[in-house]
C-alpha cells in the first residue's frame, strides 16, 4: 500500500508540472508578442481548469479498473476540457458563460 501511495504522489506531482508548463506558454509568449495578452485572471481560470482536468483524469485513473472505460472516460474529460476552453477563448457557442 506504501507503495501505491508514493507512485500517486509521483503522479500528482507529474500532474502539476505538466500543467505549472503548459501556464509557462503564454507566459513566455507575453513576453515577445503583444498577440498574447493574459492578466492573471486568465492565468487563475486556466490554471484552475487545468487542474481540475488533471485531478479528475488522476481520480478516473485510481478508481476505474478497465483500460476501454478509462480511455472512454478520460476522453470525455479532455473533450470537455476543449470545449469549455473554446467557449472561454472566442465564445463558440455564444453562452453567458464566455461574456457575451
Amino acid at each position: 500500500m506504501n507503495n501505491l501511495k508514493t507512485t500517486s504522489k509521483q503522479r500528482l506531482t507529474v500532474t502539476f508540472g505538466i500543467i505549472a508548463f503548459i501556464l509557462l506558454i503564454p507566459a513566455i509568449a507575453m513576453q515577445f508578442t503583444k498577440e498574447v495578452d493574459w492578466n492573471l485572471f486568465d492565468f487563475v481560470v486556466m490554471g484552475m481548469l487545468l487542474s481540475l482536468t488533471g485531478l479528475a483524469i488522476e481520480l478516473v485513473a485510481r478508481k476505474v479498473t478497465s483500460t476501454k472505460w478509462r480511455l472512454i472516460i478520460t476522453g470525455a474529460i479532455v473533450l470537455l476540457l476543449l470545449l469549455t476552453w473554446a467557449e472561454l477563448a472566442v465564445g463558440l457557442f455564444g453562452t453567458p458563460f464566455a461574456g457575451s
